[in-house]
């Protein structure tokens, strides 16, 4: 009887561990990157159980990214012995506009354009997709499992070589009719620039806000003042990085302190026409000029509240808490939400 009772319970047992693994069920993340694809693998709740990272190998016109994309997706399967039919899918990010129908118009970075990601990365890995652009995902990544709170509105602005972000409106990302919305690095804040951005325009706010436009401007104070400048932490830096501007600024030094201001009256303004759009309920900033902690939330806040619709106006501010798996998290909600 005892021998009896101890088999069923293995037997049973056994069972009752098949169902609870074939009741768990899983997503892929993947931010690809023109350098590196960032992936994670998730549960269905949202709750990263692993990632890791491949170099992005852009042969064969790019197409050799989803070979190796499958190759891992793949071994990942094998290693902790998931059933394929337990994936409900990936989400993949990538550098470039999308339009709603899928179609990825001009991604520089990999070698793409006029091109269906979702479709290929199916095709190849066997598994159902999903795609969007990068910035727009790590919004909505944040926006979702940042900072222990999740937001249903919030304005995500990254503020690295150049200006991106994302717009997550009722919970979901705003995509826009072009697939371009979320570009706010390309509003144009000053009208008497004469020095083209990158997408061929004067002006843009990623010129001045961007990690690129605050050495930039350092650099134009530093020679407006000419002999004034020297003793300034800046003077003798031989190329100036957002990082030295704000060190200096935490330092008091004087030239460090206008750029900075600077800085934050240009990004805050802009803030507070997106926001009397939108009217989020936090703008989260992150990429690596956010590194330099609460001074940067600081002087951008100063300068929004003088320019905020007064409804607007206790906006809440916060620096993004995930870092450079917003992306990841958001390829995993968006799965969540659309497959």
């Amino acid at each position: 009887m005892h021998i009896m009772n101890a088999y069923a319970e293995r037997k049973y047992g056994c069972m009752r561990m098949q169902e609870l693994k074939e009741k768990n069920k899983y997503v892929f993340g993947i931010d690809i990157g023109g350098t590196a694809c960032k992936l994670g693998l998730f549960s269905d709740d949202g709750s990263l159980l692993e990632k890791w990272q491949i170099p992005t190998d852009r042969s064969n016109d790019g197409m050799k990214v989803f070979e190796d994309l499958a190759e891992t997706v793949d071994a990942k399967i094998r290693e902790r012995a998931i059933e394929r039919h337990n994936v409900i899918g990936i989400g993949a990010g990538v550098p470039a506009s999308i339009s709603a129908e899928g179609v990825v118009q001009k991604c520089p970075a990999l070698g793409w354009s006029d091109f269906k990601v979702a479709d290929k990365i199916s095709q190849v890995v066997g598994l159902p997709a999903v795609c969007g652009n990068d910035a727009n995902l790590a919004a909505a990544g944040e926006a979702w499992k940042g900072a222990n709170h999740s937001y249903s509105d919030v304005v995500f602005v990254t503020l690295g070589t150049g200006v991106g972000g994302g717009i997550i409106c009722n919970g979901r990302i705003l995509q826009g009719a072009h697939g371009c919305s979320g570009e706010l690095g390309h509003i144009k804040v000053n009208p008497h620039e004469t020095k083209a951005d990158g997408c061929g325009g004067c002006g843009c706010l990623q010129q001045y806000a961007s990690a690129t436009g605050i050495a930039n401007m350092a650099e134009e104070v530093l020679m407006e003042k000419g002999d004034s400048a020297r003793g300034s932490y800046l003077d003798g830096i031989g190329s100036i990085t957002a990082k030295d501007v704000f060190d200096g600024a935490k330092k008091g030094d004087e030239i460090s302190l206008t750029v900075v201001e600077k800085f934050g009256e240009i990004l805050g303004r802009a803030l507070a026409g997106i926001c009397v759009v939108f009217d989020p309920e936090v703008v989260i900033i992150g990429g690596g000029v956010s590194a330099a902690g609460e001074i940067v939330i600081d002087a951008v806040r100063k300068h929004y509240v003088k320019w905020a619709f007064p409804p607007c106006a206790d906006m809440e501010f916060r620096l993004a808490s995930l870092g450079n798996d917003a992306g990841i998290y958001g390829c995993a909600k968006m799965v969540i939400d659309e497959l």
